[in-house]
């Protein structure tokens, strides 16, 4: 008991760490960006601060500038009085602005950049280490080709409709190249463009075109998307192809009986291929009036293995025995990591202000959402955190450049208003702005918060019944077989 809980206390402290070197040292890298461009073109710096609000450390150093982490890890700013007034957010100045030379446009334009692309520049670093050292990935994640689809799908409301797949005529075994002409290159990517996507059909149904490959030709179906779970995104009712491999044969299990080992490989199901195990489970839970035929790949022999009619209902899960499939590790290039990310974040941002979407800020994630998704990139290992780090980089570098006041693309929208018209724009103007903004920015951030907790909520409570399942299921397994009379 004591073991597990040192176990667990030092995977808490190396989760926790993990977030503050990667989360904390991305918003780090951003200021530094500031800071040394500032420096560079002879600003006055007067304070450099990780986070917002009273400090928990400081320390001014021999540059006179005040080095400080506060208590909310919601950002940071470096304070440079000749660029901005950001009295509301930063503190008053204690130098004397009028005293300083104003800075000229190029100025402005590259202090307030250089944060995003310090952020590019680092993740284009991580990028090449993941380059290197390859990305964790398995083989239902790495295809498009489609491994099962449900015949219905459950709305939001509890009901159940058919699924958009099996209504346009999908099959198992195809694979999708394209969604509404936009090329799809794995499954995490196709999921993602049929989330954002806004397609909407003439009666105002949602409509998505799936550009399908099936038996070597190409031809497109016009699919129409349904809005399923809490979080209410689009889904057709598709899940990934792989090949089902034994991972684990417990002793006196139903797999054993029927002969299966340890990495044998399911490839066929009464002679057709099969694409993942659900279409076994399927199988299984029909009718056993004829037995079942499956084809084992066990080295370089494949295998015949019947599976009799009296089998049981497998209230122990396939067969009592566990399942896995392949995985191995893809070296992508350091350019596409980065242009695949700021895709990924492009499509987002139009889909927050496209009419027909279904994305909206409360399905976007805040300091507590990504904190959540560093947390679990802990427990998967250094090379999903290094991938998350570089997809909060890219992220992070975009949404600063957005014209917003409070954000990097705002000042230097104020600066170059300031330039076409010839003179600057009114510091009041200019500081009622950011303070307007910066109200704005918090609460949402407190807003997206609330969703956040609420998909950790649920997410917890099924991982646990995930876990009970598994329990009853081992238990289930455990018990005798009835005696025949």
């Amino acid at each position: 008991m004591s073991s597990d809980f040192f176990t667990s206390l030092l995977g808490n402290i190396w989760s926790i760490f993990l977030i503050v070197l990667f989360f904390g040292g991305s918003i780090f890298v951003h200021e530094l960006g500031h800071f040394l461009a500032a420096r560079r073109r002879g600003l006055k710096v007067e304070r450099f601060s990780i986070g917002f609000g009273p400090a928990i450390w400081r320390r001014v150093g021999k540059d006179g500038c005040e080095y400080r982490i506060s208590v909310l890890p919601l950002g940071g700013y470096v304070a440079l009085p000749q660029l901005a007034d950001l009295s509301a957010i930063e503190g008053e100045p204690t130098t004397d602005v009028a005293k300083l030379p104003p800075p000229n446009y190029a100025t402005k334009m590259i202090v307030f950049v250089m944060g995003a692309v310090f952020n590019v520049l680092f993740a284009f670093a991580l990028a090449c280490i993941l380059w290197i050292v390859g990305q964790q990935t398995s083989e239902d994640l790495s295809t498009t080709r489609i491994g099962y689809i449900t015949d219905t799908i459950t709305l939001p409301d509890g009901s159940k409709v058919m699924s958009p797949a099996r209504e346009a005529g999908l099959k198992v075994g195809d694979t999708v190249r394209a969604i509404d002409g936009e090329k799809v290159k794995d499954w995490p990517d196709m999921m993602q463009t049929l989330v954002t996507s806004f397609g909407q059909a003439e009666d105002g149904r949602r409509e998505s075109i799936f550009t399908i490959e099936r038996d070597g030709q190409t031809r497109d179906f016009v699919l129409h998307p349904r809005l399923v779970s809490e979080d209410k995104v689009r889904k057709i009712g598709i899940i990934a192809a792989y090949t089902p491999i034994v991972a684990e044969v417990p002793k006196d299990s139903y797999a054993e009986k029927l002969g299966l080992k340890v990495d044998d490989a399911n490839t066929a199901l009464n002679g057709a291929p099969l694409l993942n195990l659900l279409t076994l489970h399927d199988a299984l839970q029909k009718d056993g009036s004829a037995a079942l035929i499956l084809t084992v790949k066990r080295g370089q022999q494949n295998l015949e293995v019947t599976v009799p009619t009296d089998r049981p209902k497998e209230a122990a899960g396939i067969f009592g025995a566990s399942f896995r499939t392949t995985t191995g590790l893809i070296h992508t290039n350091p350019v596409e990591q980065i242009t695949s990310h700021a895709s990924m974040m492009v499509r987002v941002l139009v889909s927050l202000v496209h009419p027909h979407s279904d994305i909206n800020v409360s399905k976007l994630s805040g300091p507590v959402g990504i904190g959540k998704v560093f947390w679990d990139a802990s427990e998967a290992g250094m090379r999903y955190v290094l991938w998350i780090t570089i997809l909060v980089n890219v992220n992070l570098a975009l949404f600063n450049l957005l014209p917003i006041p409070v954000l990097d693309g705002g000042q230097m929208l104020f600066a170059t208003i300031g330039r076409l018209r010839g003179r600057a724009l009114s510091m009041n103007f200019v500081a009622t702005s950011q303070s307007i903004f910066m109200v704005l920015l918090l609460t949402l951030i407190v807003y997206v918060s609330v969703f956040d907790i609420g998909r950790i909520r649920r997410d917890a409570k099924a991982d646990a019944q995930a876990k009970e399942a598994v329990t009853e299921q081992k238990k289930a397994a455990e018990q005798p077989a009835p005696a025949k009379p």
